[in-house]
């Protein structure tokens, strides 16, 4: 596999960042990932982050080096992820579960595969024309889709949300792929921070307009400025698939040299709670970047 990467994530006008992002991946997969801690509930931060840790942790384990069912995988980790919600809230006592909504993207062979529970979303733009999006769980986008059929007068509140992690029922995950990748698609996870203040046709105008190091810090900055004092966390990740950057930009990546064994990842390992970064830039997920390239490196060097 060869992509580029690139991702931002800003506290905006909130007291504290309780998104989280991230992704993995072996040589023939890879795994994207973004998650939302639900305002309302405690500890947001920490059922984002115990979500992402739940896939990264079920992808190491199950895809040596691919999963043979990437959408029965991505329904089982996220199902995971709710559980381990649910048993945080019971050792430690607490009268409400943290609750998140997640979206995460498989890539095997040169196929994409998607889930999601909650308003996260995905976008898959292709040269200048949005070719899919994710359907929020919310009762708005719900109301609007049954207005197509029968007209309601009522609005809903777009933050009203009918399913998440950590919620008492069972979560609803919808799944979508395979769906075939062609070079230079780009695919976009991001949180409701983006698209709350950014309508679809700006993000997808930006995506096809600029490389995805462009793209996504002026997103980010443009939800900031269209929020206001008041704005949301903010966060965004994306990637171009079989991208033609310089091989040596600290955002491309190229599995073919991987082991079948060798995974790697830029989740976060442990729950770091109120202690985790406010503000993750692009310098922080470069680093990253360079130390696992540069231990593939050691490695196609030591097999020859």
């Amino acid at each position: 596999m060869r992509f580029s990467v690139y991702q931002v994530s800003r506290k905006g006008g909130r007291e504290k960042n309780e998104d989280r992002m991230g992704y993995c991946y072996t040589r023939d997969a890879g795994l994207f990932a973004l998650a939302d801690g639900m305002g309302g509930h405690p500890e947001g931060e920490v059922a984002s982050q115990l979500a992402l840790q739940t896939l990264a942790a079920m992808f190491q384990r199950d895809c040596k080096p691919t999963l043979p069912d990437p959408l029965r995988f991505l329904q089982e980790a996220m199902i995971a992820g709710h559980h381990q919600l649910l048993r945080y809230a019971t050792q430690k006592a607490l009268i409400d579960t943290p609750r998140t909504t997640v979206v995460a993207c498989l890539l095997q062979g040169n196929a994409a595969y998607w889930a999601h529970c909650g308003d996260s979303r995905l976008y898959l733009v292709r040269g200048e024309k949005l070719i899919a999006r994710t359907r929020d769980h919310s009762y708005s986008e719900l109301q609007q889709t049954i207005n197509q059929v029968v007209p309601m007068p009522d609005r809903f509140n777009r933050n009203v949300l009918f399913t998440c992690l950590g919620s008492p029922g069972k979560p609803v995950i919808d799944t979508v792929g395979p769906l075939l990748l062609q070079a230079g698609d780009r695919l976009l996870l991001c949180s409701d921070g983006l698209w709350g203040t950014v309508d679809d046709a700006t993000i997808t105008d930006q995506l096809s307009r600029n490389v995805i190091s462009d793209a996504v810090p002026e997103l980010v900055e443009q939800a900031l400025r269209n929020g206001g004092p008041k704005s949301d966390n903010v966060s965004v990740l994306a990637m171009e698939w079989e991208s033609a950057e310089d091989s040596d930009s600290t955002t491309g990546i190229s599995t073919e040299q991987l082991g079948d064994e060798v995974f790697a990842s830029t989740i976060q390992a442990s729950v770091l709670g109120s202690d985790a970064p406010d503000e993750l830039d692009d310098a922080e997920i470069e680093r990253s970047i360079r130390e696992i390239n540069e231990a593939i490196r050691r490695s196609s060097q030591k097999k020859s």
